[in-house]
Parts: structure tokens; sequence; C-alpha cells
């Protein structure tokens, strides 16, 4: 019921403000345009003059540099010491033998029985029921 109620609460709101919409629209509709403000004028600018020319580049006085020392053609070479052409021998070591992996069964051994009945539970005397008392 509550929900029934809430929800005939919501379409009444829908449909109310879809009236609402509706007429905003139709009042959009029926307005004139409004007049587009016009833009200002932009100031034409001076045509530009010509410029003066650049002064000429200045000469720079010519300055004698010591001459470069030279380079040797020919540099030293470093000598490298001789590796030896035969390796050491290695010793001789002895692997102890691997040990052997133990037999698996081949056979899985029997399932043992399942009891058919089950064993007698012996009563307790001060669990048994009270004597009926007869008049």
């Amino acid at each position: 019921m509550a929900s029934s109620s809430k929800s005939f609460v919501l379409f009444v709101a829908l449909i109310f403000s879809t009236i609402n919409m509706s007429i905003g629209a139709r009042h959009l509709l029926q307005t004139t345009m409004p007049s587009i403000p016009t833009l200002p004028t932009i100031p034409t600018l001076p045509n530009p003059t010509s410029l003066p020319p650049l002064p000429s580049m200045p000469t720079l006085p010519k300055v004698a540099m010591p001459p470069l020392p030279a380079i040797p053609t020919t540099l030293p070479q470093p000598t490298l010491p001789t590796l030896p052409t035969a390796r050491p021998a290695l010793p001789k070591t002895a692997l102890p033998p691997l040990p052997s992996l133990p037999t698996m069964p081949t056979t899985l051994p029997p399932m043992p029985s399942i009891p058919t009945s089950l064993p007698k539970i012996p009563s307790i005397p001060f669990l048994a029921p009270p004597p009926a008392t007869s008049t």
C-alpha cells in the first residue's frame, strides 16, 4: 500500500513538471528573438613608414693566434701480459652413488569391514523415567 501511494505521488509530480516544461517551451517559441547587438568598429591602423637603413658592420681587428702544438702521429702501444695457452687440470672427484627410491606397492590393502549392527547401549539407572504410580 505504501509503495503504491509513493508511486502515485511520483506520477503526479512528473505530470506537473511536464506541464510546466511544455508551458515554458511554448513561451520561448512565441517570444520574438532579441536583436543582436552591433559590434564596435575597429579603427584602422596607420600605414607603416619605411625604416632607416641599418648601419654597416664594423670591421674587427685581426689578432694573431699562437700556433697549436703538434700532435704526435704514433702513440706508444701498451704491452699486454701473455695468457697461458694450456688450462690446468681439474682434480677428479668421485660422487657417491644416488640412493635408490623406495618401491611403491602395486596392490591396495583390504578395506576394513563396516559393522552392520550397532552395539547395545547400556542403560543408565538415574536417567530412566520414574515408575508409574497407580491409585
